[in-house]
């Protein structure tokens, strides 16, 4: 092996495996099934998230078969290593959500160190869950070498047409009375159906069709059901795409492009989606060297409507759009009105536009995607808000349904565990806005979504007479009149930490404020009697997390890039 080719693929395999002082590297190898020809290709190293523990990962552990056998297939080895996922489902509403977010930077920073220490020279990486696909993102982008991300793919409905939120609303509406137990048991023993992310426009297919549009998966990718063909066929390409990026040396810093970060927010508009959008598009844009804020949500949002019924704010379920095309044809009417960057490159080697060239338009008597002429909302249903209670932003989702303004009186609580139990006993009523602080990313520690509350609040009939504001976040699913990544977060002293019982509070979707109807007079004063709380963590990575993490209105993020050249 002294004399092995130099393959200028092999930029970062090479130095691992090639000559005789990599004897004992190759040994290590072999015993894991390498040959001899295996030590000449390029090695594309596959993190799966697979895992037990959730339905959205549990089956990725064959497609990362499927994408390690199309890298072998092109010429290259393929090597599969697992990262980690957690559950924000089965999480929500513990102590335990806490290290939901802080899963994005361990997925990130795993990814890196596997790669960085092996010596792949691309990567192929599969995703299922809210945060195991931001991971990915910025673990690619940290190491710039060839690569594509993979979706797992969605769930199919349940029984009635039912889903995980159906789960969490039925148990706000059980509180109620409106809900026996059995009833209630047999949503949830049929609401999940098998493996597959969670079935409406939440988080994961949000994040699935963002990271799609940005051009770092392959056509298609993100709208498939997690179990079929399709998406055997789409791991597969995955692999063989990877071969095909090292021959041209494209990287995700050719691909993850300020213009193609635009592509992705107005995609994210287009299909209604979640607020943790913003968190992780600025985290990923942020970590590639991207610049992109706040306010670039505001400016495209105006120019871009939602078209999607899609749940939570709307009808229908993810695998119903992919029986219609997915969102293939969305992002075709998209760039015909001048919407998208047709010239953004992409994971296939070409362009945005020669993509869609060929895409066909959805079925004429299809009800889910609206058209241009008549859409559901003629501006972004992801409202950031600035005003005396959020200096640094805020982030809404307002579909118009639940209204576009909202006046009411504080209720405040330190802990969404403190604001659950009084939402559940009737203590919040019509005309309060619930206030639920210390959940930021550094005062939770974690920014956890609240979910649980706001299906309380959906159940108990309450969804357009309450709202609900936080430094914390909120899930895909959540709706109802709620804003979150209230910056800065209280516990870093900002405004939110100040608000007592009975303060009336005015949020205003149309011009953007979140407002707390006192002087700066009353402000100070309250300031001057305000005590830090003690850290929730003092220990553990938790810990870490709070004391390096960055506030939600730039990422949270828990490191700043300088640039692409991260790990070169």
């Amino acid at each position: 092996m002294s004399d092995s080719p130099t393959d200028p693929r092999r930029r970062h395999s090479a130095p691992v495996v090639d000559g005789v002082g990599k004897a004992a590297s190759r040994a290590m190898l072999r015993a894991v099934g390498f040959k001899d020809e295996d030590f000449t290709k390029p090695q594309v190293g596959i993190a799966s998230t697979w895992s037990n523990l959730t339905p959205c990962n549990s089956h990725i552990d064959e497609l990362a078969r499927q994408a390690s056998a199309g890298a072998d297939a092109a010429g290259g080895k393929g090597v599969i290593f697992n990262t980690i996922t957690i559950s924000d489902g089965i999480a929500n509403g513990t102590e335990g959500m806490k290290y939901s977010l802080v899963s994005r930077e361990v997925i990130c920073d795993s990814i890196e160190t596997v790669a960085g220490c092996e010596g792949f020279d691309g990567l192929v990486a599969i995703g299922g869950c809210d945060k195991n696909m931001p991971g990915c993102l910025m673990g690619l982008a940290r190491l710039n070498r060839p690569s594509v991300f993979v979706y797992g793919g969605t769930i199919l409905p349940g029984k009635g047409h039912t889903d995980i939120v159906s789960v969490f609303e039925a148990m706000g509406a059980h509180s109620r009375g409106d809900l026996d137990l059995i009833e209630l048991k047999q949503i949830e023993e049929t609401a999940i159906p098998g493996p597959g992310a969670c079935g409406g426009m939440y988080t994961a297919n949000t994040m699935a069709s963002a990271i799609e549009a940005l051009g770092m998966s392959l056509p298609g990718s993100s709208a498939q059901n997690a179990v079929s063909q399709a998406k055997h066929d789409d791991c597969h390409a995955a692999g063989q795409a990877v071969l095909a990026l090292l021959e041209r040396d494209i990287k995700p810093s050719d691909i993850m492009t300020r213009e193609a970060f635009e592509n992705a927010v107005t995609v994210v508009i287009a299909l209604g989606g979640s607020t943790n959008a913003v968190l992780h598009l600025i985290a990923m844009a942020n970590t590639v060297g991207v610049t992109l804020d706040l306010d670039d949500f505001t400016t495209i949002g105006k120019r871009v409507p939602v078209l999607a019924d899609l749940r939570p704010s709307g009808h229908y379920m993810m695998s119903e759009l992919v029986a219609i095309g997915g969102i293939q044809p969305l992002m075709k009417l998209l760039l015909d009105a001048g919407l998208l960057h047709g010239d953004c490159l992409t994971v296939t080697g070409k362009t945005l536009a020669e993509n869609l060239a060929e895409v066909a338009p959805y079925p004429d008597d299809q009800t889910i995607i609206a058209p241009l002429s008549a859409p559901l909302k003629t501006e972004s249903h992801l409202r950031i808000l600035f005003g005396n209670l959020a200096p640094e932003g805020a982030v809404a989702k307002i579909t118009g349904k639940e209204g576009t303004r909202f006046s009411g009186t504080a209720r405040v609580f330190g802990s969404e565990e403190e604001a659950q139990a009084r939402i559940n006993d009737g203590t919040v009523v019509a005309g309060d806005v619930v206030v639920i602080r210390y959940e930021g990313p550094k005062g939770g520690p974690g920014m956890r979504e609240m979910l649980t509350p706001t299906s309380a609040i959906m159940g108990r009939g309450l969804g357009s007479e309450v709202a609900l504001i936080t430094d914390g976040r909120f899930s895909g699913g959540s709706h109802g009149f709620v804003v979150g990544h209230i910056s800065p977060e209280a516990f870093d002293g900002g405004p939110l930490a100040l608000v007592e019982d009975g303060d009336m509070i005015t949020i205003d979707a149309q011009v953007n404020t979140i407002e707390i109807d006192l002087s700066d007079e009353q402000m100070t004063r309250r300031r001057a009697a305000w005590q830090k709380p003690a850290p929730r963590y003092t220990r553990g990575v938790l810990a870490k997390y709070a004391k390096v993490v960055s506030s939600a209105s730039t990422g949270a993020v828990t490191d700043i890039a300088d640039g692409p050249e991260l790990n070169k």
